[in-house]
């Protein structure tokens, strides 16, 4: 079964140089699993164009009852595309590629997935499970352009780490679902 046509790459590239994208107002996320709950720290000062996007989709109820479709173990783990009877989902446009943002593909952090083509983003995101700099920004060349990186996790990373010991079929697909049940804004009062 063809999973995805968003990929990437396993080749090796130079790091970028990292830059801290935390700001005291940057808004956080719920992102509720079958597994537990993940809150994300978003960038919008370092990546306002993923961040826009991504907030939109979570507005809309988009990632609600969607899946963590592609999961390699001590990698990272995807989704935000597909829901549980694994069709893809519709997206709105492709957005540009802010992997110039000095944000690292660092474990802990969330980027934008994408095809092999620059700006070809649209919903689909990936969470880091180890230091991915083969994933930074390295160079106009289309393997070196990288990953945008709009955030990090700040509480549930053992979540993070549960889904990716999660066992995998063909395509990286993981044998047992993963579901994200929702992701919603967390109020400023609720913030940890």
């Amino acid at each position: 079964m063809k999973v995805s046509k968003f990929w990437i790459p396993f080749v090796m590239l130079s790091a970028a140089g990292a830059v801290d994208g935390a700001l005291a107002a940057d808004p956080q996320v719920d992102i509720k699993t079958n597994q537990g709950t993940i809150r994300l720290e978003l960038y919008p000062a370092k990546a306002p164009k993923s961040v826009e996007n991504f907030l939109q989709y979570v507005k809309e109820g988009h990632y609600n009852g969607t899946v963590f479709h592609r999961v390699i173990k001590d990698f990272m783990v995807q989704g935000g595309g597909f829901d549980k009877d694994m069709h893809q989902k519709t997206t709105r446009g492709q957005i540009k590629n802010e992997s110039t943002n000095g944000l690292k593909n660092d474990i802990g952090t969330v980027a934008m997935a994408r095809t092999s083509v620059r700006d070809s983003a649209t919903s689909q995101f990936f969470i880091n499970t180890k230091n991915n700099d083969f994933l930074n920004y390295s160079g106009e060349t289309p393997q070196g352009y990288g990953y945008a990186v709009f955030g990090k996790v700040v509480s549930g990373m053992d979540v993070v780490m549960k889904i990716n010991e999660t066992p995998t079929a063909s395509g990286d697909v993981p044998k047992s679902q993963v579901v994200i049940e929702s992701i919603a804004l967390v109020e400023p009062a609720a913030k940890k």
